[in-house]
């Protein structure tokens, strides 16, 4: 007899309007690049605002392997001292669940000139490679090696600071080679570097500890490396995607929303996309007001790096399409093989056609409740908007996507009104005798 474990899902009952007030969390996709930049310090750093999500645990986890002194406040900051590193390697089990724990191989390197980082985990949507990281710090010095799956990265003495041309904008490479570069012997400038407002909270926090870094938010950075850093007191910025998730959700609920602790700025494209879908939106000192009192139109996007429409709000964006008036399509430009919730959606009644890395949607004029499966983390959350516009029920299982992205997502839909509940059920043990 074998037992199968407790299995989650999230039920939801359609077609209510969102309403009322929501505060966003700290940036996950700031967090981790943040978390793995406290390694650069010979001294302690708190860092406030990072988001209670399994991936920033994995990633809290993973220092605490490597023998760092973590400590969670009563105020829920993190401080994190990187002077009792053991200089041991990172396990696989931990490099496994996941994806950003590659974040380290720079900082590691950079600072004690040596880290052993496996290839990285995580989310399921196509190929994510890691040459931009290994090039660039081959470039700047670094012996790199690969065995078993495992980086093993040295150098003599400090990286040596060179221009740095990216074959793409990569946001993690980009990320890694700057922290690297912070401690390196020299001026670094990064071409064709990623341009998102994560990166420029990684380069305040660096400078504030120390570091010399000019054009974050540029398509070249220039880093002048630095002896050493000392730890700081940082505040992490606000997730502009779960920001956009609850927006994108009120246009398909048709309701009203106000939403605190938001960067306006950071989401300039998305803003303007919901505009032309019929949305009135607002923005002054208290955040931002978001009404939609009308049935959606359908708009085409296409995903480009920042600051253009991110590809981490493309699940969201097909679930509106699905239910608005009229056809259109989406064009995934940073990702292959990230469609894998249009087939979900299909189960709905949504009427979509897959081409390659581009769906083409007529909208319908609802959704049919039924039981579906996420694939990764803003799959899962495109998953959830189709159901808020779907008639009956629909139960979405996979939850650990959710999980790993979302800080209280059904609470916080609920408290806009949602019917969106959480059910632990245990399955019958099974005879395989």
């Amino acid at each position: 007899m074998t037992h199968n474990p407790n299995i989650e899902q999230l039920i939801i009952r359609g077609q209510k309007k969102l309403h009322g007030k929501v505060f966003v969390s700290g940036s996950k996709n700031a967090s981790l690049p943040i978390i793995a930049a406290t390694m650069l310090a010979k001294t302690p750093s708190r860092l406030h605002n990072i988001p209670r999500l399994s991936d920033t645990t994995a990633m809290l986890e993973a220092l605490n392997s490597l023998d760092c002194n973590i400590c969670i406040h009563e105020d829920q900051s993190v401080s994190i001292n990187p002077a009792s590193y053991c200089g041991k390697g990172l396990s696989k089990s931990i490099a496994k669940k996941l994806r950003g724990s590659f974040l380290l191989l720079g900082p590691l390197l950079a600072h004690y000139q040596k880290a052993d980082i496996p290839l990285p985990g995580g989310c399921n949507i196509g190929a994510r490679p890691v040459d931009v990281h290994l090039k660039g710090l081959e470039k700047m010095g670094a012996c790199i090696e690969l065995h078993g799956g495992v980086v093993h990265a040295s150098c003599q003495g400090r990286l040596q600071g060179t221009d740095l041309e990216l074959e793409v904008p990569s946001v993690t490479g980009t990320e890694n080679l700057i922290m690297a570069a912070s401690l390196a012997d020299g001026i670094t400038r990064i071409h064709n570097a990623a341009r998102e407002p994560e990166i420029n909270n990684l380069c305040n926090f660096i400078n504030l500890m120390g570091g010399k870094i000019q054009g974050a938010g540029e398509s070249t950075i220039e880093i002048e490396g630095v002896d050493s850093l000392d730890g700081k007191t940082f505040n992490i910025i606000y997730d502009r995607l779960e920001a956009g998730t609850y927006m994108i959700a009120t246009a398909i609920t048709q309701g009203e929303i106000h939403i605190k602790n938001i960067h306006p700025d950071h989401l300039t494209c998305v803003i303007k996309k919901l505009k032309e879908v019929g949305a009135e939106i607002t923005v002054d000192n208290s955040g931002l007001h978001m009404i939609m009192n009308k049935k959606p139109k359908a708009v085409s996007i296409s995903t480009e790096a920042h600051p253009g429409f991110p590809t981490d709000l493309q699940a969201q964006w097909l679930a509106l399409n699905c239910i608005a008036e009229g056809s259109a399509s989406i064009q995934e430009n940073i990702f292959e093989s990230r469609f894998t919730h249009a087939t979900q959606l299909q189960k709905m009644g949504a009427r979509i056609q897959i081409e390659g890395n581009r769906v083409l949607t007529q909208g319908s004029d609802q959704l049919i409740g039924t039981d579906i499966i996420a694939s990764d983390i803003r799959a899962s959350a495109g998953l959830v908007l189709g159901a808020l516009a779907a008639k009956g029920q629909t139960s979405i299982s996979n939850l650990h996507h959710v999980d790993r992205g979302y800080v209280h997502l059904e609470e916080n839909f609920s408290n806009l009104g949602a019917d969106i509940t959480r059910k632990k059920e245990t399955l019958k043990e099974v005879n395989t005798s």
